[in-house]
């Protein structure tokens, strides 16, 4: 082998690599994103730039209440018929994948969705929505970071009744009334969660940590 047929071949190894461990800190550790949706708004606005944090993901740990988090989106993301909506075991489905599949999808990131939401509730917790808000355990929750006037609903075959199941998590957009979430496709299994928003890196006037 020529020396400049080693120097090309060295070179592509260290992209190889370099390639590999990119992929590898973007699926662990942390990623950029852009926000495409309007369902967080006010507390994020569409083209803001954000950091993820993914090291849940990689320690399996459930995120806490007022976290935003992003997550696979689900197999059914529709409402449900009344009948269809089981309040005794409302969890979000998901389609089985092959180790290819799940590899091209979670890995790769290829044609994959994600919603990014704000947790509300945590497994044991007894969730009702009901006069346009929710309470937690009989409480109702205090809701900062929602406009005034926003009232949280629920449309008939949704989820309003219920306790969150064991390593799941109930999570809804600030901008209720334009949001698909948990109320419509049931609490979000630990290993769908991707990550939780780190900081806003974009605007620059708005850079630093998001509530």
């Amino acid at each position: 082998m020529s020396d400049r047929a080693k120097d090309i071949l060295e070179w592509v190894y260290c992209i190889v690599i370099a390639l590999v461990l990119a992929m590898l800190f973007r699926y662990f550790i942390g990623t950029p994103t852009i926000v495409k949706q309007v369902s967080m708004k006010p507390t994020l606005i569409e083209n803001e730039r954000l950091w993820l944090n993914r090291w849940g993901r990689t320690t399996k740990t459930l995120p806490k209440r007022g976290e935003i988090i992003t997550f696979e989106e689900p197999e059914q993301i529709s409402s449900y018929t009344t009948s269809e909506a089981d309040q005794k075991n409302p969890i979000a489905k998901y389609s089985k994948r092959n180790a290819f599949e799940w590899f091209i999808k979670n890995f790769l990131e290829i044609d994959k969705r994600s919603y990014i939401k704000r947790v509300i509730a945590l497994p044991g917790e007894h969730v009702e929505i009901k006069e346009g808000k929710v309470y937690i355990d009989g409480e109702e929750l205090e809701e900062p970071y929602l406009q005034s006037g926003i009232v949280t609903d629920v449309s008939e075959g949704g989820f309003d009744d219920f306790v969150v199941p064991e390593n799941c998590v109930f999570a809804m957009g600030d901008n209720r009334n334009h949001s698909t979430d948990c109320r419509v496709f049931g609490c979000i299994p630990l290993e769908k969660i991707e990550s939780t928003v780190a900081i806003r890196i974009w605007p620059l006037n708005k850079w630093g940590e998001v509530k």
